[in-house]
Order: C-alpha cells, then sequence, then structure tokens
C-alpha cells in the first residue's frame, strides 16, 4: 500500500522551526517578566497545580508591579 504524503507531510514543510519570537513571546518580553513566567510556567507544567506554585506566581506579581504593568495594562488586584 503506498503512503499518501498529503496525509503525512514532512515535519519540516510548514512546521519550520525559526529563531524569531512570535507575538506571545514578544508580549511577554515586552512586560520585563520573560523570565519570572517562564519559571510559574514550568512550575505549572511539572506541578499541574497552581497552588503548588505559590512562590513563583508571588514572584511574577512582584515583577510585573515593579515593571509597572498594572498601569501599562490597567491591571486591577482581585
Amino acid at each position: 500500500m503506498a503512503q499518501d504524503d498529503n496525509k503525512n507531510p514532512s515535519p519540516t514543510v510548514g512546521n519550520q522551526e525559526d529563531d524569531e519570537p512570535d507575538e506571545w513571546e514578544k508580549r511577554i518580553d515586552n512586560t520585563g517578566c520573560a523570565e519570572e513566567n517562564a519559571k510559574l510556567t514550568d512550575c505549572y507544567y511539572e506541578k499541574k497545580d497552581w497552588r503548588e506554585c505559590k512562590e513563583e506566581m508571588q514572584r511574577f506579581r512582584d515583577c510585573w508591579k515593579k515593571q509597572g504593568n498594572d498601569q501599562r495594562t490597567d491591571t486591577k488586584d482581585a
């Protein structure tokens, strides 16, 4: 049975990875808290429970405020 090339395209066709940041990465970088965001995301990925990432969340919140993102994005404390 012959393989249908249209159903199984080469992984490099249409999915070429490049070093250019996408829009999401640019937005995170613009906050000045990309490192804190990455650590928070990694914590959640590993633990699958935000409640176990309180320290990482606090570091992200502190950075967010320090960088003035509350005013820039009109963020309100809950």
